[in-house]
């Protein structure tokens, strides 16, 4: 069943509670006076429904559970709208739910990576274009093999970082 939620003045909602006392009550009169309207002929040129971009859920909890989502709103950095909409996005998309901190974190991760990235062709340019021997040589294979290392422990950090997202956000999790 549909439901229809609207502001009014407080003196209005009371004059109207006044009016609806002796019809049944305010949804009663209300659900009579939307279908006397609904009987009017319709204009002539209606429009399609226009399928909205964004909606609104409303989730009505316990005290104990809403007690419980804001704590484990507040663990996780969020509102409690944010981290429902999150739980709810994870569910129906599959990816990741990232809050600004984790955000941020894997933007800090991109940019070493990238850094690293660049030492990485320089070593390969100059040891590609130059005629090394001995010592220099070795100095530059190594450097090489440091950041093979770092960069790999980044990807390995990045994939935990993105399973403990999931996990977390995971049915049951």
């Amino acid at each position: 069943m549909d439901r229809i939620t609207l502001r009014l003045s407080p003196d209005l909602a009371r004059r109207f509670d006044a009016a609806a006392a002796g019809q049944g009550g305010r949804s009663r009169l209300l659900r009579r006076l939307m279908e006397s309207a609904a009987r009017a002929p319709l204009p002539a040129a209606v429009q399609a429904p226009v399928t909205p971009r964004s909606g609104k859920l409303t989730l009505r909890l316990e005290a104990a559970d809403l007690v419980l989502l804001e704590a484990e709103a507040s663990r996780a950095g969020l509102a409690r709208t944010q981290w429902a909409t999150a739980l709810i996005r994870r569910r129906l998309h599959d990816r990741p739910q990232l809050t600004r901190p984790e955000a941020l974190a894997l933007i800090e991760v991109r940019r070493e990576l990238r850094r690293i990235g660049v030492n990485v062709n320089q070593i390969a340019r100059a040891l590609n274009t130059a005629v090394m021997e001995g010592v220099v040589l070795e100095v530059e294979l190594a450097q090489l093999g440091a950041f093979q290392q770092e960069i790999g422990a980044w990807v390995e950090a990045l994939g935990e970082a993105f399973q403990g997202n999931l996990e977390y956000w995971a049915a049951g999790g």
